[in-house]
């Protein structure tokens, strides 16, 4: 049966839906949810559902995070929505020191089975507080999965997936795509942690990137192959666990890495996939490697100087040159 063409934030409201409607433990509760999101990501949920499961908070995202935590140490499987990507720094300690920590500390007993969604990234004049883009940080963090979709498709299923998820994931909602469209499937099933996917077919080069900055990636690949470089683009899809395996077999057939992150480059996921490629490799099977990503200044308000931090396809591809001329 063929799909519908939606946007990806329909494509996620479509995926929270069918699991709430499949599974009555499936909740949400952040703030104004019960007025369909900052985004409309929960449209229509509380007609549906009811003030028990679409659970509108006061702005304090320490208590929502505990209070998702507290419920599925019950049992039930909360969705968390953050609104905001940077919000969550108001519920460190709840996540970096309960959510991530609780099942190890209690030797396997407690299933904190939560969904934190974080809508992330370079959103037009959000600023320095609204437009970060920290996903490494808790990629350093042990006991959480960090899911980093970048088309509609991906995005649903990523999300069936995090929902059925018995451990805690940090699901990235790239905000700057929310109007993307692409084909979702009338069932949305669930597609397996860890697994990239191959956008292009190449020869010359491996570029390997995630969420947002996707497009821009693939704009560059176009432009090098009217050049004549082959660009092999490799979505990573989930930062952790990420695909490892994927990727080393890309770089071993073209022997050219560059990695691109919206992100800053400093201490970025771009470093960690560039040495664990040539720790698995070995530097005489890759000819040349290297990332991309924003200079580590704060995202400007400014429209010219926004434009200027920004990853665009133009330094994509003078970073793939480089690379390719290395």
């Amino acid at each position: 049966m063929s799909g519908q063409s939606v946007t990806l934030v329909e494509a996620v409201r479509l995926a929270a839906l069918q699991e709430m409607r499949r599974d009555p433990r499936v909740w949400v509760l952040g703030e104004d949810v019960a007025r369909g999101g900052l985004y409309g990501q929960y449209k229509d949920f509380l007609p549906e559902f009811g003030p028990e499961r679409v659970v509108s908070t006061p702005i304090s995202e320490s208590v929502i995070m505990g209070a998702g935590l507290g419920a599925a140490l019950v049992g039930t499987r909360p969705i968390i929505e953050m609104r905001i990507f940077d919000f969550v720094m108001c519920a460190m300690d709840e996540l970096v020191n309960q959510i991530a920590k609780i099942r190890y500390m209690f030797g396997g007993q407690a299933k904190p089975s939560v969904v934190v969604r974080m809508p992330h990234g370079i959103w037009r004049n959000s600023a320095a507080q609204h437009s970060q883009m920290l996903e490494a940080w808790f990629v350093h963090l042990p006991g959480v999965i960090v899911v980093t979709p970048s088309t509609p498709a991906d995005a649903a299923c990523l999300l069936v997936s995090a929902i059925r998820s018995d451990d805690p994931v940090l699901f990235f909602d790239p905000k700057n795509l929310f109007p993307l469209t692409g084909e979702v499937a009338p069932v949305i099933e669930p597609i397996p942690f860890g697994k990239a996917r191959t956008v292009r077919e190449g020869r010359d080069l491996t570029l390997v990137s995630w969420s947002a900055i996707l497009p821009a990636v693939e704009q560059a690949a176009a432009t090098l192959a009217a050049e004549g470089i082959a660009a092999e683009v490799i979505d990573l899809r989930t930062l952790w666990p990420w695909d490892e395996e994927a990727v080393c077999a890309s770089v071993e057939k073209t022997g050219r890495l560059l990695v691109v992150q919206e992100a800053v480059t400093a201490a970025g996921f771009g470093g960690e996939v560039v040495s664990t490629v040539i720790e698995r490799l070995g530097p005489a099977r890759v000819k040349a490697a290297r990332r991309l990503g924003a200079p580590r200044i704060p995202v400007p308000f400014s429209p010219p100087l926004e434009d200027a931090v920004k990853v665009t396809p133009a330094k994509i591809v003078a970073a793939a040159k480089a690379v390719m001329a290395g």
